[in-house]
């Protein structure tokens, strides 16, 4: 049994059949080849797999795709615009808060959201935004970092 969804993808009308048990990383994986979201943990424990869903970081690993149905999704395929990067992955660049790369996606997205809700965020606050991310290589202290430079770079423009 299968059904037809209907959403906004990275600004873009799309539609797709899923079955009642995919998830959203599936999806996005499988049907439009985004690749950014990744299932590491299946829990929605580690955060490798964040999107935004009508602005809201979500695990796309527990998200069923059904619930996309209507909905505006953004990954971090769509953040880079017109062949120039969005200020967080510049921050990310800069500050070189990434190792192996596997978790920046989802740090990146919840860095977004953060920042769209808090422009200057506090030291706690940055650290409850990304409390659901794990990065395993330990890069931390640089992430941290990138989430203040990308806060100065956005006021900054």
């Amino acid at each position: 049994m299968t059904r037809t969804i209907s959403f906004t993808l990275n600004g873009e009308s799309v539609a797709a059949e899923i079955k009642p048990h995919h998830n959203l990383v599936e999806l996005l994986q499988r049907e439009f080849n985004l690749l950014g979201a990744r299932e590491s943990c299946g829990q929605g424990m580690c955060g490798c797999c964040t999107v935004l869903v009508d602005g809201s970081a979500v695990s796309s690993c527990l998200y069923l795709a059904a619930f996309a149905d209507g909905a505006e999704i953004v990954t971090v395929e769509h953040l880079a615009a017109n062949g120039k990067l969005d200020p967080v992955q510049e921050a990310f660049i800069e500050a070189g808060a990434f190792q192996c790369g596997f978790c920046t996606p989802g740090f990146v997205l919840m860095t977004k959201q953060l920042l769209d809700e808090h422009p200057d965020p506090s030291d706690d606050q940055i650290g409850h935004y990304l409390s659901g991310n794990l990065c395993r290589c330990g890069a931390y202290p640089e992430i941290i970092a990138a989430v203040k430079l990308a806060a100065r770079i956005r006021r900054n423009k």
